[in-house]
């Protein structure tokens, strides 16, 4: 006969962390014999490592630590991220606008380019060499932004006409007068031929890929009237 013996062993390894605890079936036979027979003795063995209860104490808390990290770092980042607040981005023209100037018609030039203008301003527009300060919003075509002057909290100085800037934004400048902002629907010959990386958070612009440029003319050093 063979008798069953349950041994419970939770042990340390060398570098101080719990082992899972071991539950597992030994086998084990005794066999003296008297007059012949055989006799087994159902033996239970138990085996505890000697950890003091610091130290215990201590690697509960580390291993409940580790745990913790490991389920934010892993299946609940996504939960995180989502209930992150949106990031605020300075615009020229906010969702209500855009969706306003779906009912404007675009005016289209002989070079492709098209625009809507969102306020006209007032005064003379930039002749060709003229330098203008404007803010600009530049985005995809679903509207995403991947550069502002907004953001870099300074307004950009061109001179117009001599190419300091993409042909689009070059010729929708000409045509405004200070205190406007227009809308330029800008096609990928006029744009970007070689394409935008994408900045962080910001998506990236395909070689002659069409792009929306928000402007506002601020002044026109020089040509300023008097009211």
């Amino acid at each position: 006969f063979n008798s069953v013996s349950s041994v419970h062993c939770i042990a340390v390894n060398p570098r101080g962390q719990d082992m899972a605890l071991a539950s597992q079936k030994a086998f084990c036979s005794s066999r003296p014999r008297t007059g012949g027979r055989a006799r087994t003795n159902a033996v239970r063995v138990r085996c505890d490592a000697q950890v003091d209860a610091p130290r215990r104490n201590f690697l509960q808390q580390s291993l409940a630590f580790v745990a913790s990290a490991a389920v934010l770092a892993g299946s609940h980042s996504g939960a995180l991220a989502a209930a992150l607040p949106p990031q605020d981005i300075k615009v020229l023209c906010d969702a209500e606008c855009s969706a306003a100037l779906e009912s404007v018609e675009a005016i289209t030039l002989p070079s492709g380019l098209k625009y809507k203008d969102i306020i006209l301003g007032s005064g003379p527009s930039p002749p060709v060499g003229f330098q203008v300060v404007a803010n600009y919003v530049a985005m995809t075509p679903n509207l995403r932004v991947f550069d502002s002057s907004l953001e870099k909290g300074k307004p950009y100085d061109i001179r117009v006409g001599a190419g300091q800037v993409i042909k689009g934004l070059d010729e929708g400048l000409l045509g405004m007068k200070p205190g406007g902002i227009r809308r330029l629907y800008i096609p990928g010959e006029l744009g970007f031929p070689k394409g935008l990386k994408a900045g962080p958070g910001r998506p990236s612009v395909p070689p002659a890929s069409p792009v929306v440029f928000d402007v506002q003319l601020l002044y026109i050093p020089g040509l300023e009237t008097d009211e």
